[in-house]
């Protein structure tokens, strides 16, 4: 089979489609052939075949391991060619290629992880057997092996693999441990002596293989590496020897030697310690002041940082920033707070460590030398000013050295405010006043305090006067246009802007409002003016931004920013603006209107241009959100462009909506809520709808919304044209939802009563029966019950044929005894009992309306036994709307006045074509036009007239006499 194998692996890495396309449809078949993957283990084992052949072979075997060796798997490989592959992977460890060896290796541990120790319990000593040897490579392939299968049982997580990788541990860590030394020590020998730099490698590679290897025993293979006094020897000893091998780094760099190697180990040395601080930090204790000192040694001294190279800093940064934020090395407010001893022993040590000196020391290096643009910054600030301003989010201070200084201050300032307060207000003083243009050493040094400033802005609240130092230095410093001083210009921007929201009185924000627009001009900097567009919209989203101040200045900076947004090229760039044009139209409002033409004429070719930038995308759907706030009815306009926005949003079929649909859905109501008529194209979108309903329960709300939204725009049409569908796809999901989700339903089916009762009543007649049988039970969450009942009573006053054609069919499903006047008999009853679960006083009403329609002759016994508690309810919900008029005479509170229009409601303005309609709705609603009190006291004497004046009097005695007396202030029966 090998030559087939090797045959078709040859044909599999051919560029051609039509070659390589059968050939690995071939190997896919025979993924479960016996003695596939031994003939592929033969084919990557012989170093006289092409290197790209070997590869595939061993990519394949990789992927087999991962499908195919797991016991019990479907196609698993056989047992005795597990057993012959498991010797031939340890039999040699002779590959020439060192990407091949890396991929053995990872095979190994992948097969390691379901058999070692169990089923493989020769690996690991055939591992170091083979190490103890003398074969230079066979050592190297064999380290490489057992790095990569320790890392892979450390990764096991459950609490047998545990105890097996603690035991693993012990029985190597001392051995491996020793090696490392041993290699560590030959490396700075040979460089010492100057060696052959051949043999420097190897031994260095070696070297950190083992590193590697004991980085994963300490943190994985020991409870408390603080009980093994190997593991704290190693501990302590990596200081030391990081620190001999920085000088020869140093050496080897003089001789014009660049080993990245060598930086590698150093760094595996800090991974060492940030991994064991992370998992152990209490065992870490008794090494935090070495760590400190070690940190502030390399990075805060000359001698040190003559050493060091940059990723070493940023990682012994790091260390220190970890230490100090480290939460079980923190007390109370007292130390009598703190229970546990080493967590008290933490904390003293790092006071004694962090003196005021010492701070002091730390403070002023990391303005005066860390926080100064450097050539390169400036560089990059020359040649793509975009990429320059770029602000390194997330976690970028773990590789990346000025977030990673910028905070460590952050750190250390929080901690010891009260001491490096005084230091930066010293510093901030002596950098106060106008710097020389000329002066460019001056302008970093200041440019550096600034950001100081700006980065501990809520720690120096009470330290610094900014209005003061606004009114006087800064706004003067973005006058002077000296090209130098483009650096203060853009850091006094990004200082206010850090500044607004902490301290800066109402009284200067115009001004501040009139800087930033001079700040936006074209003929300023690049770098500057998007520093000023980050202000602008700190200054925005203030709690204290008001837009009368604004107005003045809205007109020329949205033509800026807009004007900036079409100018800049950077994907991440155009949302920044972009964002803060958006931000901007949510804040001002309509008032907005006179100012957006060009940019929802840019929107679109913006909009093209991002077709691959889903971010991009994201913010412009966001922008058109509030445009369409902003615009109300006239922002039909953009329909086309927002309909086409919309449709590959909540296309789910469409790659993009994973990052659109949400925004997408909002723009989605906004269009839907601001249309002032229903249109080919809005009706069209909802095509999307059911996919989105079905999809999952996340969006559900916002869907329910929208379909609202489209309920009030046109209820006819849409419940013609769309009603089956979306009540069929509602009634498939309302099983699987919790009681939210049907609420909502629930909350929409009766907005589709209101909006157009007889055409609503029809189109939800497939979801009647479980809200039918949801009363009949009673057991329904409770306001969940509370919209059952509202429905229920509104399909009885639309279509008394519907409502007794439910009640039928309830009864055939319940089957049994139980007739149509049983099951009407407890709804009844359900009805009354839960009747004081409704709270809205319309609700209530509208059911107090329904029982009032049950007072009749012709309602059947099961329903009229009620008849004391049916009153009850109804004279209480009259209580609840009832309000006294001028003739001290109770009247019904929510009857609407015929006289008024629906625009005369309520004072309040409408915000969107939406409440306008839905007012319009609510005001020919049932519950405001028809009289409780007097339709009660027509059906009550109707009865009376019926049944005779004897039955109904007996009636009336078996309801309380409490009752009784409070139905006499509402009405009067006939004599």
């Amino acid at each position: 089979m090998d030559d087939a194998v090797i045959d078709v692996l040859e044909r599999a890495g051919n560029q051609d489609p039509n070659v390589f396309k059968p050939a690995v449809q071939t190997l896919r078949q025979w993924e479960t052939e016996r003695g596939f993957y031994t003939a592929l283990f033969n084919v990557f084992s012989n170093h006289s075949l092409h290197v790209n052949i070997r590869w595939l072979a061993v990519l394949y075997f990789k992927n087999g391991v991962d499908r195919y060796w797991r016991k019990g798997a479907p196609g698993e490989i056989a047992e005795d060619e597990k057993e012959f592959l498991r010797g031939g992977l340890i039999s040699r460890f002779d590959e020439p290629v060192n990407q091949l060896a890396i991929q053995i290796s990872v095979l190994i541990a992948k097969i390691a992880r379901f058999d070692c120790p169990k089923v493989w319990n020769s690996l690991v000593p055939t591992l170091l057997e083979v190490i103890r040897g003398q074969d230079p490579l066979a050592q190297h392939r064999s380290l490489l092996t057992l790095h990569q299968v320790v890392k892979t049982l450390a990764s096991k997580r459950l609490m047998f693999d545990r105890i097996l990788f603690r035991e693993l541990t012990t029985n190597v860590f001392n051995y491996i441990l020793n090696l490392w030394n041993t290699y560590t020590e030959s490396f700075h020998m040979l460089v010492t002596n100057g060696g052959d730099i051949n043999q420097i490698q190897e031994t260095l590679e070696k070297a950190l293989l083992l590193l590697r290897i004991l980085k994963k025993l300490v943190v994985n293979g020991f409870p408390k590496p603080s009980e093994s006094q190997d593991a704290m020897l190693f501990l302590k000893v990596i200081f030391e020897k990081a620190k001999i091998s920085l000088e020869c780094r140093k050496t080897l760099q003089s001789r014009g030697i660049q080993m990245i190697v060598c930086d590698k180990f150093i760094i595996q040395v800090t991974k060492i310690l940030l991994e064991v601080l992370d998992m152990h930090p209490f065992c870490y204790v008794e090494l935090i002041p070495t760590s400190l000192e070690f940190s502030v040694f390399y990075c805060f001294t000359e001698a040190g940082q003559s050493l060091a190279f940059e990723r070493f800093i940023i990682q012994s940064l790091n260390l220190m920033k970890s230490i100090l934020l480290a939460k079980d090395y923190r007390i109370g407010k007292s130390f009598d707070d703190t229970k546990n001893p080493l967590m008290l022993r933490a904390y003293q040590l790092k006071q004694e460590f962090f003196t005021p000196e010492t701070l002091n020391e730390i403070c002023k290096r990391l303005v005066t030398h860390y926080f100064l643009l450097t050539p390169a910054d400036l560089e990059l600030w020359d040649s793509d000013p975009e990429n320059f301003v770029l602000d390194d989010g997330g976690e970028s201070w773990k590789y990346s050295l000025r977030p990673c200084t910028e905070s460590l201050f952050m750190t250390i300032f929080n901690q010891f405010t009260e001491v490096l307060s005084a230091v930066l207000v010293d510093l901030m003083q002596r950098h106060h006043q106008l710097v020389d243009p000329n002066d460019f050493h001056a302008i970093l040094m200041k440019d550096a305090v600034y950001n100081a400033v700006g980065l501990a802005a809520f720690d120096l609240y009470d330290e610094v006067n900014f209005d003061q130092w606004f009114s006087t230095t800064l706004k003067e410093e973005l006058k002077i246009k000296s090209n130098h001083y483009r650096i203060i210009r853009r850091r006094v921007c990004w200082l206010i802007g850090r500044w607004t929201c902490i301290k800066l009185s109402v009284e200067l924000r115009p001004e501040l409002y009139g800087l930033m627009v001079e700040a936006l001009s074209p003929d300023e900097d690049l770098g500057v003016r998007l520093a000023a567009n980050d202000a602008l919209k700190l200054a925005i989203d203030d709690f204290q931004f008001n837009t009368e101040d604004f107005s003045p200045f809205l007109e020329p900076a949205f033509s800026l920013l807009f004007a900036l947004l079409k100018e800049v090229n950077e994907c991440d760039t155009k949302m920044r603006v972009l964002y803060v044009l958006s931000f901007m139209i949510e804040r001002v409002g309509s008032g907005i209107k006179p100012h957006i033409s060009a940019l929802s004429g840019y929107l679109p070719e913006l909009w093209q241009q991002s077709e691959d930038h889903n971010m991009l995308r994201c913010a412009i759907v966001s922008t058109l959100v509030h445009l369409e706030k902003a615009m109300g009815a006239e922002s039909n306009v953009l329909e086309p462009f927002v309909v086409g926005a919309i449709a590959l949003s909540c296309d789910v079929n469409q790659e993009g909506h994973v990052y659109l649909l949400q925004d997408g859905l909002e723009l989605w109501l906004a269009l839907v809520e601001n249309a002032p008529n229903l249109t080919s194209n809005i009706l069209g979108l909802f095509q999307n709808m059911p996919s989105l309903l079905e999809m999952s329960s996340e969006y559900l709300i916002s869907c329910l919304y929208i379909i609202q939204g489209y309920v009030f725009l046109s209820p006819q049409e849409f419940l013609r044209e769309n009603g089956p569908v979306i009540m069929e796809t509602l009634r498939s999901i309302l099983g699987d939802l919790r009681s939210e989700g049907t609420l909502a339903i629930m909350r929409l089916l009766e907005a589709c009563l209101k909006a157009s009762p007889q055409q609503a009543t029809h189109a939800i007649k497939p979801l009647l029966p479980r809200i039918f049988e949801g009363v009949y039970k009673g057991e329904e969450y409770p306001q969940v019950m509370s919209m059952y009942l509202s429905i229920m009573a509104r399909i009885f006053l639309n279509s008394r044929d519907m409502f007794v054609e439910v009640i039928r069919e309830l009864s055939r499903q319940i089957g049994g005894d139980v007739n149509e006047e049983k099951v009407l008999g407890q709804i009844i009853k359900v009805w009354i009992n839960k009747m004081s679960l409704v709270h809205q006083r319309d609700q209530e009403k509208l059911l107090a309306i329904v029982l009032c329609s049950f007072l009749d002759a012709s309602s059947p016994p099961s329903v009229l036994q009620y008849f004391p508690q049916m009153l009850t309810n109804i004279v209480y919900t009259l209580n609840d709307i009832s309000k006294m008029d001028d003739m001290n005479s109770p009247v019904d509170s929510l009857i609407s006045d015929d006289d008024r229009t629906p625009s005369q409601y309520e004072e309040a303005e409408y915000e969107t074509e939406h409440a306008k309609r839905k007012k319009e709705i609510e005001s020919n609603d049932v519950m405001h036009k028809v009289s409780l009190k007097n339709f009660l006291q027509t059906q009550l004497n109707s009865l009376r007239r019926i049944v005779g004046v004897n039955q109904f009097d007996q009636m009336m005695h078996s309801v309380s006499t409490d009752i009784n007396k409070q139905l006499k202030e509402y009405i009067s029966l006939a004599t």
